[in-house]
């Protein structure tokens, strides 16, 4: 008999707490190349249900073992010939699928196997709650800020959704790398809350003007960055508050997360600024960011987001744990409005496969 372990598969595609069914499955056996871990810890993300819905950038063949961005755990065994972490070894495994690549791995399961090169040591003084979300959301802000805007020291940077985990991130790397932050919030009572993480200016759409507010901040210079996940009418305004020459990177659509119609996800931009003015509108993706980086450049970022955790420089919120049984509970609460907090499924280590 073959040995097994517990695994949290979707059997179609749906509303996550109806086609979810906790099942057991073979243990994989890794092949040249990559690792078996044992998973300690894994995180619920909004992007994880969406995938599960059928609305997401990539398709998963059903059924199809949920969870498809990124967990953590310890090397329990290498494939024929491969180099890499030693059994034992604690990793984060980076599991978000590469656009264009192969098909997605979930991590909702007790034991998958990963390219070693998707693999980061991580080190003991990180806890599983944190280490499990090192791979999607700081370094999501690192790539932002850094890397797809260069964003300077002394610089503005605008950015929408600042409440959110991403946003926060964000004020975070701002702070230590001297950047300062327009932050945009929905709400009256989240702006007392972005500056005591350190933004440095908030505006509240409640409100607010967007356009004019950020104009009456940055002065006659203006804003020639900002970074957008909201889209809708918000991200248009985030697009005609810029300066000329100006650039905004979208990299989700929160306004529209309910929406199932493809066609409704727009940003109604102002043709005049964006042709008189040249300012700028693009996408990010982590998936296709993944998809068209070198092995050795995603795993020099991911290098980096673990020692700016690990230092202290970006804070991880801790996370509400779950057991894979109560799965109902946990992706509801991923999704609840100001939930404050990530709920991560928790694996025993138990003695192993069985």
């Amino acid at each position: 008999m073959s040995p097994s372990m517990r695994a949290l598969v979707a059997v179609k595609a749906g509303e996550p707490a109806d086609v979810l069914r906790l099942e057991s499955r073979p243990v994989p056996t890794p092949k040249s190349g990559q690792a078996l871990v044992r998973v300690s810890a894994t995180p619920i993300h909004a992007s994880d249900l969406h995938v599960l819905r059928g609305r997401y950038g990539f398709s998963l063949d059903f059924p199809a073992v949920g969870g498809q961005m990124e967990c953590v755990g310890r090397v329990a065994a290498l494939g024929p010939g491969t180099d890499g972490p030693k059994a034992g070894e604690r990793v984060v495994v980076a599991a978000i699928p590469a656009v264009p690549g192969p098909p997605a791995c979930g991590t909702w399961q007790e034991y998958l196997v990963a390219d070693t090169s998707r693999l980061l040591p991580v080190p003991d003084r990180l806890s599983d709650a944190a280490a499990c979300q090192l791979a999607v959301n700081p370094l999501t802000a690192l790539l932002l800020v850094t890397r797809e805007l260069g964003v300077q020291p002394g610089e503005w940077l605008l950015q929408t959704a600042a409440g959110s985990t991403v946003g926060r991130l964000v004020i975070q790397l701002c702070g230590h790398l001297g950047i300062r932050t327009i932050n945009v919030v929905r709400r009256r009572a989240a702006v007392e809350e972005i500056a005591a993480v350190g933004g440095d200016e908030v505006i509240c759409t409640e409100d607010e003007d967007l356009v004019r507010r950020v104009a009456e901040i940055a002065g006659p210079d203006g804003v020639r960055k900002a970074v957008d996940c909201v889209a809708g009418p918000v991200g248009a305004q985030v697009s005609q508050a810029l300066a000329p020459g100006g650039e905004v990177v979208v990299y989700g659509a929160l306004s529209t997360h309910r929406q199932t119609d493809p066609a409704a996800l727009t940003i109604p931009l102002q043709a005049r600024s964006v042709i008189y003015e040249t300012k700028v509108v693009r996408g990010f993706w982590l998936n296709r960011w993944f998809g068209t980086t070198s092995p050795g450049i995603a795993s020099q970022a991911l290098s980096q987001v673990r020692d700016l955790v690990a230092d202290g420089v970006l804070a991880i919120p801790r996370g509400r744990p779950f057991p894979l049984e109560h799965f109902t509970e946990a992706v509801s609460l991923a999704e609840a409005p100001a939930h404050g907090t990530k709920p991560l499924f928790v694996l025993d280590e138990g003695p192993g496969p069985s």
